[in-house]
C-alpha cells in the first residue's frame, strides 16, 4: 500500500479528533493505517495548520459537518493555503459550496484573513458555524437559465498585474465564444496587503434562474502562459453547464455528506456521476444510515445526459449522530 497520509490529511483528522474529543492512532505523515474513535462533540475554539500550503478549504470539508452537530457555536482557525492545486480555492468554497449547503439549513461565517500560495501557504480563514439541531433535505433538479457569470482574476506578491488582465481577457473570449448574450464580468485584481507569497490564478462562476450555481478556475503555474490559464478556467465552467445539471462536478461530491445527515430524501440533479461521489456515497452510507440511488437521464430534445441523486437521510441530530 501506497503512503497516503500528507500533512492536509494529518491536520484535518487531528481538526476532528479535536472537535469530537476523538481517540487517534496511527496519525502520521505517510501513514496507510490510521484509525480515530470519535466522543462527544465540543464546541469551543479550534485550530488546524497543516504548516504548508495545504488547503484550507479541505480543512473546512472535514471540520464544518461535526462542527454543526455540537451544543453551541464553534470557531475553526484554519492555515494553510486558500488558493492551491487539487482542491478549491476559497472563492469557490464561499462563492458555490456556501450558499447551496446553506439550502441544507447549515450556517457558517468566513473570515479570509490572509491568502496563501503555493509553496509557501500562510493563508489564515476564521469559520464560526452555527450548530443545528437537524438538517433538512433539498429538492435540486431544474437548473434553469444561466443568469449571471462573473468573476476574478488575481495576481499577488511579485507577479505582475498584466496577467490578471491577461487571464481575464481570455476567459471573457472563451466563454463569448458559446455564452453571447449575457455580460460577463471578470474582474484583474491585484492582491497586496492580504496575500503571503506569491501566485495568481482565476475563479469564475455562473448562476441560474432557479439559485443554482457553478463555476471554472485555475492556478497559475511557472512556465504556462496567462491565457492559457484563463481559457482553461473558462473552459471547465463552460464543460460544467452543457449537461444541465444542477451542480457543477466539484461540488457534486462535497453535498453528499449533508445529504446523508439530513431528514428526509434529497434530490439533486448532476452531470457524469465523479469517482469522487461514488466514493462520498459509499463512505456515507458506511457512516450513516442514509441510502443512495443513482438514476440516468436522457434528454430526448437534446443530447444532454443527467443522473439524479437521490438520498434517504439519515435524519442526524446534536443528540444523536
Amino acid at each position: 500500500m501506497f503512503p497516503v497520509f500528507r500533512p492536509q490529511h494529518l491536520s484535518g483528522l487531528q481538526l476532528v479528533s479535536d472537535l469530537c474529543s476523538g481517540s487517534l492512532q496511527g496519525a502520521a505523515i505517510g501513514s496507510t493505517d490510521v484509525s480515530l474513535s470519535p466522543g462527544k462533540i465540543r464546541a469551543g475554539n479550534h485550530t488546524a495548520d497543516t504548516q504548508t500550503a495545504g488547503s484550507v478549504c479541505l480543512l473546512l470539508q472535514v471540520a464544518l459537518p461535526c462542527a454543526l452537530f455540537a451544543d453551541s457555536s464553534s470557531q475553526l482557525c484554519l492555515k494553510g493555503g486558500t488558493n492551491a492545486e487539487m482542491a478549491p480555492q476559497i472563492d469557490y468554497t464561499l462563492k458555490v459550496f456556501k450558499p447551496v449547503v446553506e439550502k441544507f439549513g447549515v450556517s457558517f461565517d468566513c473570515d479570509l484573513r490572509m491568502r496563501g500560495y503555493y509553496p509557501k501557504g500562510g493563508g489564515e480563514v476564521l469559520v464560526t458555524v452555527t450548530p443545528v439541531k437537524e438538517l433538512q433535505p433539498v429538492t435540486m433538479t431544474e437548473r434553469g437559465n444561466i443568469t449571471k457569470i462573473y468573476g476574478r482574476a488575481f495576481v499577488a506578491g511579485v507577479l505582475p498585474y498584466k496577467l490578471a488582465k491577461d487571464m481575464s481577457t481570455a476567459a471573457v473570449r472563451t466563454i463569448r465564444r458559446e455564452i453571447k448574450e449575457l455580460y460577463i464580468n471578470i474582474q484583474a485584481l491585484q492582491e497586496k496587503e492580504m496575500a503571503c507569497g506569491s501566485g495568481n490564478g482565476i475563479i469564475i462562476i455562473a448562476e441560474s434562474s432557479t439559485g443554482c450555481v457553478f463555476a471554472g478556475s485555475a492556478l497559475g503555474k511557472k512556465g504556462v502562459y496567462a491565457d492559457k490559464v484563463g481559457i482553461e478556467a473558462a473552459e471547465m465552467l463552460l464543460r460544467n453547464i452543457r449537461h444541465n445539471g444542477c451542480v457543477d462536478e466539484f461540488l457534486q461530491d462535497q453535498v453528499i455528506i449533508y445529504m446523508a445527515l439530513a431528514k428526509g430524501r434529497s434530490r439533486i440533479r448532476t452531470g457524469a456521476v465523479t469517482l469522487h461521489t461514488q466514493t462520498a456515497i459509499h463512505v456515507a452510507e458506511q457512516l450513516t444510515q442514509a441510502k443512495f440511488t443513482i438514476t440516468k437521464c436522457e434528454d430526448e430534445l437534446s443530447s444532454n445526459v443527467t443522473f439524479i441523486i437521490e438520498c434517504e437521510g439519515s435524519g442526524a441530530t446534536n443528540t444523536h449522530l
